[in-house]
This record gives C-alpha cells, structure tokens and sequence, in this order.
C-alpha cells in the first residue's frame, strides 16, 4: 500500500499531523472514520495516484495525530475546529484549492470543510455520512439498537474506561487479513494508547455537544454545500435502511448531488477499493 508515497509530519497551529502523501495530479484530500487511521486508504490511494496528488492524514484526535485539547462543549474537536486545520496542512503542502472525500466520521469534516471554505473545496465526496444534525433529528429506535455508541460515547470518562478496559474486545470486528498487517498492527497499537483513545471519542463528544449547533445554525440561515457533490454508500451497511435515500437527505444541504451505493460492508476502502477508487476517479476527473 501507499507505493511511492511520503510519510510524515506537518506542523500546524493546533499540533502536528501525520500525513501519508503522493502521486501526481490534482490534489485530492482523503478523510478516514472511526475507528481507522490513514492507513485505511492504502489500496485506494495506489488506485488514484496516476491520475491524483492524494494526501492522506490521520485525522486531529486519531491515529498518531495530535488530540485536541478539553473543552465543556469539545470545541476543540468540532468539525469546524479540525476542518480548518486541515485546510491549513493542504496549504502547508501546496494545495491552496484541492478535492474532498470523507468516509464515515470522516464525511462529517468534509461537509463541515465543504460549508466553511467554500472556493476551497472543489469537489465534495461523503461515504457511509449525513450531516450530524440529519442523523440526531431522524434518530429513532433502530438508531439507539445499532448506533447506540454516538450516546455513549457523549458521557464523560466512561467511554474510555470501557475501550481502554479490553480494546481488542471492544474493537472485535478488526480483521487483519482484510485491512493488511502494517495497518492492523498499527491500529492496534492506537487503540491501546489512552490519548487516541479519548481522542476518537471526543469526536463523538463533540457532535452531540456542539457540531449540530453549526449545521442547525447553517440550515437557518440557508447557506449550503455549493460545489458539486457525490453522496456514496455500502449497500451491506446500513445507512439507506435505516434513512431511506441518502441523495434526497444531502439534497437538502447541497445545490448539486449524485449518489449510488457500493457493493461493501461498511469499511469500504478495504472492503472494496476498486469500486471506491473508480466512483471516485468517474466523478473528481
């Protein structure tokens, strides 16, 4: 994976991230979710970098990157807040204008990157994500059964008590064969480190204190995602059985929306690189 890239650290005015970058071409910026790190896009990465500059970071919070500092509300580790430091290291590394894609916690930035820094962002992908405000306004009773960790996750120290008590345990679903040995040995020595621990979680945090706030402030003063936009999905997973048409959601959000589902359980980008790399490459050319 990652064939012929960079590793390294950016410095930013928040604390360093780590960044996997390469390729050639127009520079495209590509936003992992939870649990994962970087690591999750290696073989769409290799998929894209003909045609693309693809930059990789491990989000503020997760992985080797810095984690945000406390606040009551987790300001520090609003979208908002890690959307700008990331336009920030693209400008560090070139890219004063680049695309977007965001999977799963991921998304979340990228549409906040997306609203924010209009001009900016050219192009906008979401995988497997609504806006926050979206998944907490529809959330009904087959939300609470199978994502019962976004209300969990939003109580203090205990949802760090509980991973950091048996990690491998908690995160059981990691499976080394599918994600690739330098990847699965490096998640698991991040899920073991108490500072990304809590890190990840106030991601959470931070959607159910504060990141709604700014898109229900968007919404009412009707400002919206202006460049063209791509809605994906796992058709294994279950974001359109729990919500319906996902397109129809984000066009609520987003003057200019295509979508269709992928054949994938929900960490696509190694489930599926392929079909990913190539809706990707149809819709960013």
């Amino acid at each position: 994976m990652f064939d012929g890239f960079e590793l390294t650290e950016i410095e930013t005015s928040s604390g360093n991230l780590r960044v996997r970058h390469g390729g050639s071409g127009q520079p495209v910026l590509l936003l992992h979710g939870h649990p994962r790190t970087h690591m999750t896009w290696g073989g769409v990465a290799d998929l894209l970098a003909d045609r693309f500059t693809v930059v990789c970071p491990d989000l503020p919070g997760f992985g080797r990157s810095y984690v945000p500092p406390y606040a009551a509300d987790s300001t520090h580790s609003s979208k908002r807040a890690k959307a700008a430091v990331l336009v920030e290291m693209m400008t560090t590394l070139g890219h004063r204008s680049f695309d977007v894609v965001g999977h799963d916690r991921g998304a979340l930035t990228a549409f906040r990157m997306a609203m924010d820094h209009q001009g900016v962002v050219r192009r906008l992908v979401t995988v497997d994500g609504l806006p926050v405000l979206e998944h907490l306004e529809r959330a009904d009773w087959k939300f609470a059964r199978d994502w019962y960790h976004w209300f969990f996750f939003a109580e203090p120290e205990k949802p760090e008590r509980a991973i950091l008590a048996d990690p491998v345990a908690w995160y059981s679903n990691l499976d080394p064969d599918l994600m690739g040995a330098e990847s699965y040995n490096d998640l698991l020595d991040i899920i073991h480190n108490p500072g990304a621990v809590h890190g990840m979680v106030e991601d959470y945090r931070a959607g159910i204190r504060i990141d709604h706030e700014h898109d229900r402030a968007d919404r009412a003063a009707g400002k919206r995602v202006t460049c063209p936009m791509l809605c994906l999905w796992s058709t294994k997973d279950d974001l359109e059985k729990i919500y319906g048409d996902p397109v129809a959601i984000w066009r609520g959000w987003a003057d200019e929306v295509t979508g269709f589902g992928i054949n994938s359980g929900h960490h696509v980008a190694e489930e599926n690189p392929t079909a990913l790399a190539e809706a990707l490459s149809d819709f960013l050319r």
